[in-house]
């Protein structure tokens, strides 16, 4: 069973006192509002980041994922964002089958989402060694709203797994090309990633179907 503190470097500096909420949990018990300092520099949206692990080569029911999901934090502000993201164990640091799951308050880091059933994710698969700072640049990004889709970006997240690790970007609207295109296009500026680098699209209805996160996508260069 994954736990909080898995995801904190410090245990008892966890932000938030329903850090370590499982995703059934919230949904049975509403979170109080997030209260945002008047001083604070507001984003355009808040979010929520959630932590998950699971042994390896065990597929996951539905019902052990929302078990699995455990609620870090949610910001509203850039200060708060620092402040959280402060005390994260860098995504390199997990060990494998870790994700950390980035969403928009609201929105369920879960296919079946009603953000997210009609979209889809953009994926990058990356060599050991460069998730951390990709991952950084790709929140900060999302978080200054650099993608320039208004309301299209539900969430990113970054998987750690044995061989290789993998950067995902979840949006509305799958079938929107002009729009997907535009994330993908973004996602290779502030990745930096090299002309020749493979991307690859994959619907959230299709991984439904076949119960897959990361197999049968769609490649683009």
């Amino acid at each position: 069973m994954s736990n909080k503190f898995d995801a904190l470097k410090n245990s008892d500096d966890s932000g938030e006192d329903d850090v370590g909420k499982d995703l059934q949990s919230v949904e049975k018990e509403p979170l109080p509002p997030l209260v945002i300092p008047d001083s604070d520099h507001k984003l355009q949206c808040a979010y929520w980041l959630w932590f998950s692990r699971r042994s390896p080569g065990k597929q996951a029911s539905l019902q052990s994922y929302d078990q699995n999901l455990k609620l870090i934090g949610r910001f509203g502000s850039v200060e708060q964002f620092w402040a959280l993201y402060s005390h994260l164990v860098h995504p390199s640091e997990l060990q494998s089958h870790s994700d950390f799951h980035l969403f928009k308050v609201g929105i369920k880091p879960m296919w079946e989402d009603e953000a997210n059933q009609r979209g889809g994710k953009w994926i990058v698969r990356l060599r050991k060694g460069l998730a951390s700072r990709c991952w950084e640049n790709l929140v900060l990004a999302m978080l200054g709203e650099q993608f320039m889709v208004g309301e299209e970006i539900c969430g990113a997240v970054v998987s750690i797994r044995f061989q290789e690790d993998i950067l995902s970007v979840w949006n509305r609207t799958a079938s929107d090309q002009a729009t997907t295109a535009r994330i993908r296009d973004t996602l290779r500026r502030v990745l930096n990633l090299p002309p020749n680098t493979i991307l690859e699209y994959k619907t959230h209805n299709d991984s439904l179907k076949d119960n897959s996160s990361f197999r049968n996508t769609h490649f683009t260069r």
